[in-house]
């Protein structure tokens, strides 16, 4: 399986932090470095010291490393109009040698787009604008150098369009699509994506939306296993119970939850929870990593864990 760690920096860290991680994933052999597109945190935390944008962050990453994967999981597309974020992931995989992964989904966390001042529309219109963006996206990447992208759409329309800059990466960077709609979120996947992702459910939800996902490739006319199909798990491992229930409480979650809905216990626990996510076909694991000061904990992953299952 390939093993990226998956960030949350709105919940409080700054770049410097994120460096550090994003530098210990590639010295420790994983496979990626990702990370949020949220403008606002969750739950009981301050955020503090604040949101840090996560194209200009990648931007930075993708100097500062070399060999890792970057993306997100996901850019949120009521956040950017598609031809300046098109223009964006193009910069960004040319600045990284052709690593970036681009993530895309249609927003749904209200409190930060009121933070913000971003319109936050129905869901049905957020799908709506998620799709045509895509189409705008793929377009605009797509189109030869040296010819125009024109699109009239339902909420955007691009007329003349140089269509530059262009990804390193040919055709495009991978794109990867997610969540639990029923319909259709595999119905897009089986469109646009190269991967596809379930965060944060357990085996038997993520084993039916993969079935949706291969059912709709089916009748799109598209082979199903084209597609990388992923999950992401929240990570909370430890040699013993003490430095289990201290990692847990970092995070402020309860280690009984963790256990049964993550990746969270002994490397060997770790193992047998991602293993019944391989099982069902998922080929890559993103472990959501939230307390980013303990580089200890990513370096017990890789000796203990990645071994077992890499």
């Amino acid at each position: 399986m390939d093993f990226r760690i998956f960030t949350e920096p709105q919940q409080g860290a700054d770049y410097d932090q994120l460096l550090a991680v994003a530098k210990a994933t590639e010295d420790l052999g994983f496979d990626a470095f990702f990370r949020s597109d949220h403008f606002g945190a969750m739950g009981d935390g301050d955020g503090l010291p604040g949101p840090t944008d996560s194209w200009v962050t990648l931007a930075g990453l993708a100097r500062e490393t070399s060999r890792i994967r970057l993306g997100t999981l996901v850019t949120s597309a009521t956040f950017r109009l598609p031809g300046p974020l098109a223009i964006s992931v193009a910069q960004v995989d040319q600045m990284s040698g052709g690593r970036v992964e681009f993530g895309l989904g249609s927003g749904w966390f209200e409190d930060e787009h009121l933070a913000y001042g971003i319109p936050f529309p129905s869901v049905g219109e957020r799908f709506e604008r998620f799709e045509e963006s895509l189409e705008i996206i793929t377009g605009l990447w797509g189109t030869p150098v040296g010819e125009y992208f024109d699109h009239d759409g339902r909420y955007y329309s691009l007329k003349n369009s140089p269509a530059l800059p262009k990804p390193v990466q040919t055709p495009r960077p991978p794109i990867i699509i997610g969540g639990k709609g029923k319909a259709r979120t595999p119905a897009i996947a089986a469109r646009f994506a190269d991967e596809f992702n379930i965060p944060f459910e357990p085996v038997d939800v993520v084993a039916a939306q993969y079935d949706r996902v291969r059912s709709a490739c089916a009748a799109a006319g598209r082979d199903a296993d084209e597609l990388t199909y992923s999950v992401a798990l929240v990570l909370c491992c430890g040699r013993t119970e003490d430095e289990i229930a201290r990692r847990a409480q970092a995070i402020g979650r309860d280690v009984a939850e963790l256990r049964e809905n993550g990746a969270a216990g002994t490397p060997d626990e770790v193992v047998e929870a991602i293993g019944r996510y391989r099982d069902i076909g998922a080929s890559r694991v993103y472990l959501q990593t939230l307390d980013l000061s303990d580089l200890d904990h990513l370096d017990l992953v890789a000796k203990e864990v990645v071994p077992q299952l890499g």
